[in-house]
């Protein structure tokens, strides 16, 4: 083998793997555990308080073009009764979204699935920014506190057995 086939192999072995590497942080879907432990907040600020994220509670996906949507529930422990009932977790997005059918730009937010089977986002200040209708899945095996699945180019944050569809836009 000559010295330049020699270079060129090695340069193959080294870049190949390099090349997987960086395609696979950038592929859009949900994110694995270890994407979350590298981009999800310890704390998070809201009404005022700054609130313990839940890490093990943590979800998130990546779009097409590469920018992240993450959910987390945290601690409302210090929060009054009527900020705790409606503010349950965080959304981040880089990314424009509809929610089910109602849009939310780009931002962070607190969230809840609330009573009377509506779903809201609110602003830092804990306003209303959306509310809508969200769904139940009966059938759903095991419920989880918190987790986002693929569904047929959108995506489903799901809190137990409720959940919102959500797609970037």
């Amino acid at each position: 083998m000559g010295s330049m086939q020699r270079r060129v192999s090695i340069v193959g072995v080294v870049l190949i793997p390099l090349i997987l590497v960086l395609a696979q942080q950038n592929t859009a879907g949900v994110l694995s555990v270890e994407d979350l432990k590298k981009v999800v907040p310890a704390s998070y600020f809201f009404r005022g308080q700054s609130a313990t994220v839940q890490l093990r509670n943590s979800a998130g996906f990546r779009t097409a073009n590469g920018r992240l949507v993450l959910a987390s529930l945290v601690d409302t422990s210090g929060y009054s009764t009527d900020v705790a009932e409606k503010y349950q977790g965080l959304l981040i997005t880089e990314e424009k979204l509809s929610i089910a059918g109602s849009n939310l730009v780009p931002g962070q937010y607190g969230f809840g699935f609330l009573k009377d089977d509506k779903f809201v986002v609110m602003d830092v200040g804990a306003n209303d920014m959306l509310k809508v209708s969200y769904q139940l899945d009966a059938n759903l095996p095991r419920a989880v506190p918190l987790k986002i699945v693929a569904d047929h180019g959108s995506y489903r944050l799901y809190a137990g057995k409720r959940w919102v569809s959500i797609k970037s836009e």
